[in-house]
């Protein structure tokens, strides 16, 4: 198997209750900055209709558009096909499974907040991000 199947790619599941701002920001960061090496998801326990105005805005600015994405419900198997499982302010609600890499990112919540407020939390997602790409993919930064 070639490094560069799929199946050879770690994979990451971003889990905040709306999975409408810190967790759509940080896979769109996950998928942008590590160039496809890495398998992104993201999920809510309590999907919003739609993406934060105010996430999308902000990432805008840093050249990633996230106006095409959909909160999606978090589920098992979501979980159970993903290396690594960061949560963001979702408390209990993520299913644990033995075998997985579990983090919590203690991150502020840009639910009603402009966009002057979201790019500080939105930097705060990327400097993690580049860290986790960082412990994930050693050698390739």
């Amino acid at each position: 198997m070639s490094p560069d199947t799929a199946e050879s790619r770690p994979s990451v599941l971003f889990v905040c209750v709306h999975n409408a701002g810190r967790s759509q920001m940080a896979a769109a960061y996950l998928n942008h900055l590590s160039e496809g090496r890495i398998e992104v998801r993201s999920a809510g326990s309590e999907p919003a209709e739609k993406v934060n105005p105010a996430a999308v805005e902000a990432m805008l600015e840093e050249g990633i558009d996230i106006r095409d994405e959909t909160p999606k419900i978090l589920t098992s198997e979501a979980v159970k096909a993903s290396d690594v499982v960061i949560t963001m302010g979702c408390g209990d609600t993520c299913p644990i499974f033995p075998g997985k890499r579990y983090e919590d990112w203690e991150l502020e919540d840009p639910a009603g907040k402009g966009v002057e407020a979201v790019r500080p939390i939105r930097d705060e997602i990327k400097g993690r991000i580049q860290t986790l790409i960082g412990e994930l993919l050693p050698g390739d930064a």
